[in-house]
């Protein structure tokens, strides 16, 4: 499990590759300036070789352009994935100083955001998934409280109950083994990514 830890976020990723295969194609990145938190998570259309190639476009994109807005990013992501199998694929940039999160999302990645006042925040994705051809993207904005948590994860997870999942005084960490623990699908590559907004 993967570990990041600033004075303004704490981040855990854990992945796993489909049974059978030796590439996963899941991909994700995260990276924390001064003034903001970038996180993206990409689901190869499929799995094997040619998910994966889907996903390492993506992830590349995101590490040149992160410090562009979310919907640049988006699109940049979908023209790289031209002649490509494509990609599901969700974009979540937190400003530390607004307090507040933007979120995008294509295809079937789930994101929900937990703030510290009990309040569930679960921004809608737009269906379908990025592949080159023109595409509609739902980006939105939200104010965060300190302290609250975020859970965002691949189909390859399911996850029943996640205000009690992430409602509890344990350490971030506790709660990624947890959800590390908990079955996830062997036919399909699964990937959480699960932090904390200080």
């Amino acid at each position: 499990m993967k570990h990041f830890c600033s004075e303004e976020v704490e981040v855990l990723a854990h992945q796993r590759t489909k049974e059978g295969n030796e590439q996963c194609g899941d991909g994700y990145y995260y990276t924390s300036t001064d003034e903001y938190f970038f996180c993206i998570l990409a689901d190869g259309l499929g799995s094997g070789y040619n998910a994966h190639d889907s996903s390492t476009a993506v992830i590349s994109i995101a590490k040149e352009y992160h410090h562009e807005n979310v919907d640049s990013v988006m699109r940049r992501c979908n023209e790289a994935l031209a002649q490509k199998r494509g990609a599901a694929v969700a974009i979540l940039k937190v400003y530390f100083l607004k307090k507040e999160f933007v979120y995008s999302c294509v295809g079937n990645i789930r994101f929900f955001l937990y703030s510290s006042s009990g309040k569930l925040t679960y921004p809608l994705p737009v269906t379908g998934y990025l592949s080159g051809k023109p595409q509609t993207f739902r980006t939105q904005c939200y104010p965060y409280e300190s302290a609250s948590k975020f859970l965002l994860y691949s189909d390859g997870f399911h996850f029943n109950g996640l205000k009690t999942i992430l409602n509890v005084e344990k350490p971030l960490h506790s709660i990624a083994e947890d959800i590390k623990g908990r079955p996830s699908s062997s036919s399909d590559d699964a990937t959480f990514i699960i932090g904390s907004l200080l």
